[in-house]
């Protein structure tokens, strides 16, 4: 969740939110803006700085005149370990076998879009391709946790928590909104061409199947994804 602008931060400052992080324009005069960082990190809160653009790029309300200069996150702690979050019946993403880091930049985005608690990668990409993916993804791995890290060892933290497992592919029987996506889920997307490792699928208590009309076979990566965010951040609204 976001608090947009000096009110609504100072708003949420005062009334105690669960204010995990600070985002503040690195060119800002405000001294409304000063006093909120100073606030902030009095009581512990982390701050960090953008540019104007960023800042315009991240506000809900991209309308505002003039821009926010601050924003803050509440309710995700963007340090918090996956298995952390799986513990406390939080909903995380494992990306199996994803190539382009395109692609992966862009699911990055999606999970944290759609409040996820955060995302698993399990892909063979260089450093550089790891930096490519995370500029696609507008930099979203400062507020919530991205973890580079083989599906065994997420699967093992899934068991561990006591989460349900959820891949999507199309040997599914199940539509995403017959689904319950409720509780601690690990939710599983596979790569651009294999799809979900068949040891993968084997470990899942059920497989979700994305509906498609057309003649193509398949979406593309992020659009199933997408669809299943969706739905879940519905379910888990309640």
């Amino acid at each position: 969740m976001q608090r947009c602008g000096v009110s609504q931060v100072g708003a949420a400052l005062e009334a105690g939110e669960d204010i995990t992080l600070v985002l503040i324009d690195r060119e800002t005069t405000n001294a409304a803006v000063e006093d909120l960082r100073q606030r902030a990190t009095a009581a512990g809160i982390e701050v960090i700085e953008g540019s104007s653009g960023d800042l315009w790029r991240m506000a809900r309300d991209t309308a505002a005149e003039p821009p926010h200069e601050i924003l803050a996150l509440v309710g995700r702690d963007p340090k918090k370990h996956s298995t952390e979050a799986l513990a406390d019946g939080g909903l995380v993403w494992l990306l199996a076998g994803a190539r382009y880091a395109q692609n992966i930049g862009y699911s990055i985005r999606t999970a944290e879009v759609s409040g996820a608690d955060a995302i698993i990668i399990d892909a063979d990409v260089t450093g550089e391709e790891r930096r490519t993916a995370v500029r696609a993804s507008m930099r979203a791995n400062r507020f919530m946790p991205v973890e580079w890290a083989d599906s065994e060892t997420a699967l093992a933290a899934a068991s561990a928590a006591g989460a349900r497992v959820v891949a999507i592919e199309d040997v599914g029987d199940t539509e995403p909104w017959q689904a319950d996506l409720t509780g601690p889920l690990l939710l599983v997307v596979g790569g651009e061409r294999h799809g979900v490792p068949a040891a993968v699928l084997q470990a899942a208590d059920s497989i979700i199947r994305i509906p498609m009309a057309g003649f193509v076979p398949s979406y593309n990566l992020q659009a199933p994804m997408a669809v299943v965010a969706v739905e879940a951040l519905r379910q888990r609204r309640g």
